[in-house]
Formats: C-alpha cells, sequence, structure tokens
C-alpha cells in the first residue's frame, strides 16, 4: 500500500484510493487481496504514470498496458516486491471528478493517502454490482446511512442503472437502505 500512496503523492494529480482498501478505511472489517486507485484521466499522462509507478516498484503486469490503459481506462499493474495487484482507473465522468475532490486523507503507515468517501464508495459498487459490492453497500449503509446524502446517491445509482439498462438496480438499494435502517 505504501508504494502506491507514495507513486500516488508523487503524480500531484487528484487521486484516490477505491475498492476494498477504502472500505475497510470506512471501518467495514472485510478482506482483499488487490488495491484500486483513481486518477483525474484529464490531469494524468499515461507514461508518466506509468513511469511514477515503477519507481516505487509497481510494474504493468499485462504485456501491452499501454494499450489497454488507452482502450479499457484502467492500468493493469502489480506490485513486484510483494505480488499484489493494483488497478488504476482513468477518472472522466463528473461523479468521479466530484468524488476525487470529496476525498478524505488517511495516515497509512506514516503517508497521508487520500481514499473516497463511504457515499462514493457506494456509488463505485453499485456502478460494478458484484455480490461482494453489494455486501459492500450494504455493510456501508450500516454505518453511514444516517449521514450520507441519501438522495444523491440513490439519484447516482438510478443513472447508472439507466445506462447499463438495469431500472431495477435502485430498488434494490432501496431494499439494503430500508435493511440497514432496520425496517
Amino acid at each position: 500500500m505504501h508504494a502506491v500512496g507514495a507513486a500516488l503523492d508523487e503524480l500531484d494529480v487528484p487521486s484516490m484510493i477505491i475498492g476494498g482498501i477504502a472500505v475497510i478505511a470506512a471501518g467495514v472489517p472485510r478482506d482483499t487481496i488487490d488495491i484500486d486507485a483513481t486518477v483525474l484521466g484529464r490531469a494524468a499522462d499515461l507514461d508518466v504514470v506509468i513511469e511514477v509507478f515503477g519507481r516505487h516498484g509497481v510494474i504493468p503486469r499485462v504485456p501491452d498496458a499501454r494499450q489497454f490503459a488507452r482502450e479499457r481506462q484502467v492500468l493493469l499493474l502489480v506490485h513486484e516486491p510483494s505480488g499484489v495487484t493494483i488497478e488504476v482507473s482513468f477518472a472522466w465522468l463528473p461523479f468521479e471528478e466530484e468524488a476525487l475532490s470529496r476525498a478524505r486523507e488517511i495516515d497509512v503507515e506514516g503517508l497521508s493517502v487520500r481514499v473516497a468517501r463511504p457515499e462514493d464508495l457506494i456509488v463505485y459498487k453499485a456502478a460494478a454490482w458484484r455480490d461482494r459490492d453489494r455486501t459492500d453497500i450494504e455493510r456501508l449503509l450500516t454505518l453511514y446511512g444516517g449521514v450520507i446524502d441519501v438522495e444523491r446517491v440513490r439519484g447516482l445509482i438510478r443513472d447508472i442503472g439507466s445506462a447499463l439498462d438495469d431500472p431495477h438496480r435502485i430498488d434494490e438499494f432501496d431494499a439494503m437502505l430500508a435493511r440497514a435502517r432496520g425496517a
């Protein structure tokens, strides 16, 4: 984690940790085997990102990482000394830019690292929507359902469901919210 945090800090572009590490930082006990981060796409040069991560022992894990990242907006890396996999996504959407601006700082091994706020994590998880993501959403709602901007989150999840032709995603989110609130 230290190498990723140091590389993100050195990049000097808006960035943050998302995914399992950020969920753990929000107080949800769980396991994770990788590190997910995001950087502001319009502010990050792909070649510079690869170079900076490389200086921290984090190297591409697929043969043509540059082309893959250009096509899919995610850079697949591995921390060479430990074998931990890292995914760095390039953020372009207005929600992502807003989430980056709202990130909170935490201390990891003496290094200040920016992580997504719980309500933004819920939205990221609602976009992925795997079983693990839905479990994370429910657990985050249990901890933060009373303090997050639920209407903002609902609107974003409704938009995601619409964009993915899954209009029932918001219904499942509402059911999770009701369970988290003990209804």
